[in-house]
């Protein structure tokens, strides 16, 4: 064979370009998520101190402020400050602000604080402000130097507040420390998808990015910060959709450190209707976009470069995203008119075997990240059945929210505020926009 016959062969065409990068990058990505998450998982969470109460661990106990914004959350908040009032962790104290609720959320709160005045304060907004006005309202009266944000439906372990304090105070250079939340509404199929992802897409993620040393997001539903670094950035920003993304990057381009404890658990309600998810996934979408918009003259200073590998999947995450939709436009008007616009269009979101490599690795990401996550969750393995319907609705409503997402994020100005509308949490209703 002729050493340069490879020179005669035809180059690859763009969309062949274009497949090879919509089917193997999402295939490298997930072995890189699966080595990192397995490798923190037996660096770091053997079940050494599993059934111990950290607040043993702890060489003290400082004052914790929990913070709680509300929006018509009536039919939650009652039982998540009394599940916080059951925390194992001996000193802390809960703000609640109600935002402007059109629901019995005020009411219930007042009544809530008489009967526990020593830990709980209310906060009551005149109008609808959105979630990052509430926290700020919420850290500016917190006596406590370390400040925990929550959820309105989000339940905490008993002893989640003292896993979060065991990782802040093992270094003073730690910012934040995000917890692992956890579904706790699975009657649905959407439900019952979530849970798995949730392991895959948030725990797994986590683990392998914490061993890089920087996180894209701590979860807005379970965060602690040190006040002396919140207040060093600013705050939460009022205008960006995901305030907790954005805070995240604030953070960690100030020099804070950012991490994750698996620990730390929150039970949590997830939209169990397409509407609810395609709003959320939407505003998730956003605020990722908003936020690496926001930051990239921040990350061009060679002293960031530890962030750059964050900015940079994100941004091919989105580049993905209108691969995939280019690929089936010209793929669909290939077939109308019965032969191809350009070459090699018309077969290029064909699977063939690849594409069945792709969805196996995609069903074998969320099995990993469920055996993980098993000893938080007992019943988490019993919902790897449903793990088979995930890689089809995962890429279909995030591509399609990310692309929708990107012209809004443009065109969104800074200076509006991200308001709060009708929650929907599964079995009620609440959102951000």
């Amino acid at each position: 064979m002729n050493a340069f016959s490879w020179i005669h062969r035809p180059l690859p065409t763009l969309a062949d370009v274009m497949s090879a990068f919509v089917f193997y990058y999402p295939f490298l990505m997930a072995y890189i998520w699966m080595a990192g998450g397995l490798a923190f998982a037996l660096i770091f969470e053997r079940r050494r101190h599993w059934h111990q109460n950290p607040v043993t661990l702890l060489p003290s106990t400082p004052m914790v402020s929990v913070l709680i914004p509300c929006y018509n959350e009536a039919a939650h908040i009652r039982e998540v400050v009394r599940q916080l009032l059951r925390s194992r962790y001996p000193a802390f104290e809960i703000i609640a602000v109600n935002d402007g609720s059109t629901d019995a959320t005020g009411t219930l709160l007042d009544e809530l604080a008489s009967l526990h005045p020593t830990h709980l304060r209310v906060v009551h907004n005149a109008h609808n402000q959105g979630k990052a006005v509430g926290l700020n309202t919420a850290a500016l009266l917190a006596r406590g130097e370390y400040i925990l944000g929550i959820d309105g439906d989000a339940l905490l372990d008993t002893d989640a507040i003292g896993w979060l304090m065991d990782t802040m105070l093992e270094d003073q250079r730690v910012g934040a420390v995000t917890g692992n939340p956890r579904i706790r509404n699975r009657t649905t199929l959407l439900g019952r998808m979530q849970v798995g992802e949730f392991s895959a897409t948030i725990g797994l993620i986590k683990r392998c990015q914490q061993l890089w040393g920087r996180l894209f997001t701590v979860s807005g539903v379970i965060a602690m910060f040190r006040r002396k670094a919140l207040l060093e950035v600013g705050l939460w920003h009022p205008g960006m959709m995901t305030e907790d993304i954005d805070v995240s990057w604030r953070l960690q381009l100030a020099g804070w450190r950012v991490c994750f404890q698996p620990r730390a658990l929150a039970w949590i309600l997830m939209p169990e209707t397409l509407h609810g998810l395609w709003k959320q996934r939407l505003r998730w979408a956003l605020g990722g976009i908003q936020t690496v918009l926001r930051h990239i003259p921040a990350l061009l200073h060679w002293r960031q470069w530890r962030m750059w590998p964050l900015c940079m999947e994100y941004l091919l995450s989105v580049f993905w995203s209108y691969c995939f939709l280019c690929l089936t436009c010209m793929a669909i008007v290939a077939r109308v008119v019965g032969t191809d616009v350009l070459p090699g269009w018309s077969t290029a979101l064909l699977p063939h075997w690849h594409g069945a490599l792709l969805g196996t690795t995609c069903v074998l990401q969320m099995l990993v990240s469920l055996w993980i996550d098993r000893y938080y969750d007992r019943d988490l393995l019993r919902y790897a059945v449903w793990t088979i319907w995930y890689p089809i609705a995962y890429w279909l409503i995030n591509t399609v929210s990310i692309i929708t997402a990107v012209p809004q994020a443009l065109l969104r100005s800074g200076a509006q505020r991200a308001i709060w509308r009708s929650p929907d949490r599964g079995i009620g209703t609440g959102e951000t926009t």
